[in-house]
């Protein structure tokens, strides 16, 4: 059984309405959590490594509430993909 930790020390979500902030945050997680869950993807990780910044690059977005959940899930999914060795 493998264990991943996941700290994120601060999420700067600047010019967000509440509701788009909310349905972010609440996306990414899911997306996140999905995306460290997946059993083939850990057997990339068995290795213990430190990543202190990911730059993940420009992820586009769409105003709104549902602008909010597919960049959260574009954000998990870009984290999942950078923490592969």
């Amino acid at each position: 059984m493998s264990r991943i930790n996941v700290v994120i020390d601060e999420l700067r979500l600047r010019g967000f309405e509440p509701r788009e902030r909310r349905t972010l945050v609440e996306r990414l997680q899911a997306e996140l959590y999905a995306t460290l869950a997946d059993r083939d993807s850990r057997s990339e990780w068995v290795r213990p490594h430190y990543t202190p910044v990911l730059r993940l690059g420009q992820i586009p977005f769409e105003p709104g509430s549902a602008g909010g959940g597919k960049l959260g899930g574009a954000i998990a999914r870009a984290i999942g993909k950078r923490l592969r060795p």
